[in-house]
């Protein structure tokens, strides 16, 4: 099909060469020869009267038109794939279809064991992939890599919609044999102490640190982790702390744990934590039928 001169199938190639910056890459992603996408590249080239990749040194880098082009090309492409899974019903028992999902690992130890057992429950045949916040989920979404992200909801986009879906609190927790754990979390102990810390996979601090960090409140870090899920076997034994969400030390300490927690020792924001979808996905029978069952799931056993 064309659209003004364009092979509009070469959008989808010219999207793969801006994301992967590397014609084998690319070809390679589009199940296409090194050959056939150099021949895509050449016309598109032709087609915009520029170079759109150009080679420097061993890379290759996107020259300015390129740049330009690249949210408008994605965002072309999500809007046509959100329209053609628009389709007159979705079931979820025969339905192979795969769900992206963006979420923390505190959330694949708190809600998602539930979200999984009531779709096996249901005898879904869709398929669920949980996937990393390794770096800004927004752009996941953006891109048409995620179909819906879980995560706080000072992090959510304007640009997209979302909906709440549980909140949580925050505590202090440290081993229940440590000499934390015989006296009271005082501002002094608790400024004087090591901590643990979650430190995501980018450059933006967790909602706890964050939080700290609006009050004024630096915290002595003497480990990081990128895991919220594994803080509690890293505090055991030690004389560290950490502030984690009450559900996940409370999941912790009903699994055998060696734990004592305190409130922190300046109130923290409740966690808020929301489902966010493409503004374009919003009428996708399959979106709506997923966020349905995050919700059941919710209010059958995290209420």
């Amino acid at each position: 099909m064309h659209f003004r001169k364009l092979d509009l199938n070469l959008l989808v190639a010219l999207d793969a060469l801006i994301r992967n910056q590397n014609v084998s890459l690319a070809a390679e992603e589009l199940h296409l020869s090194q050959s056939a996408m150099s021949s895509s590249l050449s016309r598109l080239r032709r087609y915009f009267n520029d170079e759109l990749l150009i080679q420097t040194g061993r890379k290759m880098m996107l020259s300015p038109l390129a740049e330009q082009l690249e949210q408008p090309i994605r965002d072309i492409l999500v809007k046509i794939d959100a329209s053609i899974m628009l389709k007159p019903g979705f079931d979820p028992t025969t339905s192979d279809r795969e769900f992206r999902i963006c979420v923390s690992d505190y959330m694949l130890h708190t809600l998602i064991p539930h979200v999984i057992d009531m779709a096996q429950a249901q005898g879904c045949t869709v398929k669920l992939n949980f996937l990393p916040q390794v770096s800004d989920p927004k752009k996941e979404l953006d891109r048409g890599e995620a179909d819906l992200l879980i995560m706080p909801d000072i992090f959510c986009s304007d640009f997209h919609l979302s909906e709440p879906l549980i909140t949580d609190e925050f505590a202090c927790v440290v081993w229940d044999q440590s000499d934390l754990a015989k006296g009271e979390m005082t501002m002094k102990t608790f400024v004087s102490s090591g901590h643990v810390c979650m430190q995501p996979p980018n450059s933006n601090p967790s909602f706890e640190t964050h939080s700290y960090e609006s009050q004024g409140i630096s915290r002595r870090v003497d480990v990081r982790t990128f895991s919220f899920s594994c803080i509690p076997n890293l505090i055991v034994g030690t004389n560290l702390i950490a502030t984690l969400q009450k559900r996940l030390i409370d999941k912790s300490i009903a699994q055998g744990m060696a734990l004592k927690s305190f409130p922190t020792p300046v109130a923290l924001p409740t966690l808020r934590e929301s489902m966010q979808w493409h503004k374009y996905q919003n009428a996708d029978l399959g979106i709506i039928w997923l966020r349905q069952l995050m919700l059941e799931a919710v209010a059958k056993h995290m209420c």
